[in-house]
């Protein structure tokens, strides 16, 4: 009990560090210009409000939609962002007044000073635009404090780069001295949260081929460190690794996946994210890696056991995922496998999922009994197998469900 508080006030500290800067920088526009002031990175997820907000502005019916969910969310949705950036907000280094668009959901003007460092746009904060507004004076003073804003910003930036380097040379390292020393490095890097409990999540495929397109650490809760690694020939998977409070309580890492599943939702195709399961420190971490990537191909492969799954409940998928490519694809199941066959390919498995009984496996495919005795006939002459036999019935339903794979 005692090294767990002596943690959580370590963690809360270390938190507290950048938040509190943030917070005080953010208080300091508010004074500076008489009106309430939000921050955000530049994925427009909330970092500090100011303390003009007062407890009117955060009623939804007295702020416009815009506004009431950036606060009460601490994000804006895409098509928000998408509107925002319209008026060229990525690319300005003074500040840009926009309008008020009722259509758009924002009832009131707003004021944008763009946070950069060194030429590089890290966030934005948010004024309300009132009549007649701040001045330029004014405005010059407050973009003063968003450089400071940005050079914290990039601070961060930086510690995370820097750890997410070290978590990517973890996960990608072969087996050996390399991988050994890639754990050490962050083993110091982390100081003692790293013999704590932890956990690993892939979130695969990342719908983004940029490896910098990336959410902020800061931003998911309990998150260690995060990097981006190739899955496949061109895409990539987000891999995060996940304090804990103990290796039997996994809700700080399926709220992380589900954050992570909220910024990748929108961008097309299906992603799904795998929790490898929890273990004490880091000498197993590459193990926990291959279970992570293992859970989210079986999500992949079979969309109902996911969105989000954990390793301990995907069944036979945590045989088959250990399998290399080509064990998994018994030649005894190719001819099922080729387009003219895909049905015959379904009503097999549909047939083992339910244990060899008819008449379940024909009501799930809606399909008449006899029907059903016809196909697998089919699947029999084709296969060689014999589904009577318990052996040839394993065979056929494993190299079913490594296909899927």
């Amino acid at each position: 009990m005692y090294e767990d508080g002596w943690e959580m006030r370590q963690n809360a500290r270390v938190t507290a560090v950048y938040k509190g800067d943030y917070q005080e920088l953010v208080d300091e526009i508010s004074e500076l210009l008489g009106a309430p002031a939000t921050l955000e990175n530049r994925d427009f997820e909330l970092i500090a409000f100011g303390t003009y907000d007062s407890e009117d502005e955060l009623d939804t019916s007295a702020l416009d939609p815009v506004r009431a969910r950036s606060i009460l969310t601490r994000r804006s949705t895409a098509a928000v962002r998408t509107w925002f950036e319209g008026f060229g907000i990525t690319r300005a280094t003074q500040p840009v007044r926009i309008p008020p668009t009722p259509a758009a959901g924002v009832l009131r003007g707003r004021i944008c000073l763009p946070v950069r460092h060194r030429g590089v746009v890290l966030g934005y904060v948010w004024l309300l635009d009132g009549d007649p507004g701040p001045s330029d004076e004014q405005l010059t003073a407050a973009m003063a404090v968003a450089a400071r804003i940005g050079a914290l910003l990039a601070d961060e930036a930086q510690a995370g780069a820097d750890l997410t380097r070290e978590l990517r040379a973890v996960l990608t390292s072969e087996r050996g001295w390399q991988r050994d020393m890639a754990v050490a490095e962050l083993r110091t890097a982390l100081g003692v949260r790293a013999d704590g409990p932890h956990t690993v999540i892939c979130v695969a495929p990342w719908p983004s081929a940029d490896p910098d397109d990336a959410p902020s650490v800061r931003t998911l809760p309990g998150a260690t460190a995060l990097c981006t690694i190739p899955w496949g020939a061109t895409a990539q998977c987000l891999a995060l690794l996940v304090r804990l409070r103990s290796t039997d309580v996994m809700a700080p890492a399926l709220s992380a996946a589900g954050r992570l599943l909220e910024r990748a939702g929108g961008k097309g195709g299906f992603t799904a994210a795998g929790v490898a399961a929890a273990r004490l420190g880091l000498a197993e971490l590459a193990t926990s890696w291959q279970e992570a990537v293992g859970t989210a191909r079986a999500v992949l492969a079979e969309p109902v056991l996911g969105p989000i799954a954990e390793w301990a409940r995907i069944g036979p998928y945590r045989l088959l995922t250990a399998l290399p490519p080509e064990a998994a694809l018994d030649p005894v199941v190719a001819p099922l496998l080729t387009t003219a066959h895909h049905e015959l390919a379904r009503t097999a498995e549909t047939y083992l999922d339910h244990a060899g009984q008819a008449g379940r496996a024909a009501a799930a495919l809606g399909i008449h009994r006899q029907t059903l005795y016809y196909r697998l006939s089919r699947v029999e002459h084709l296969t060689g197998l014999d589904l009577d036999d318990g052996e040839d019935r394993l065979l056929l339903h494993m190299a079913l469900k490594g296909a899927r794979l």
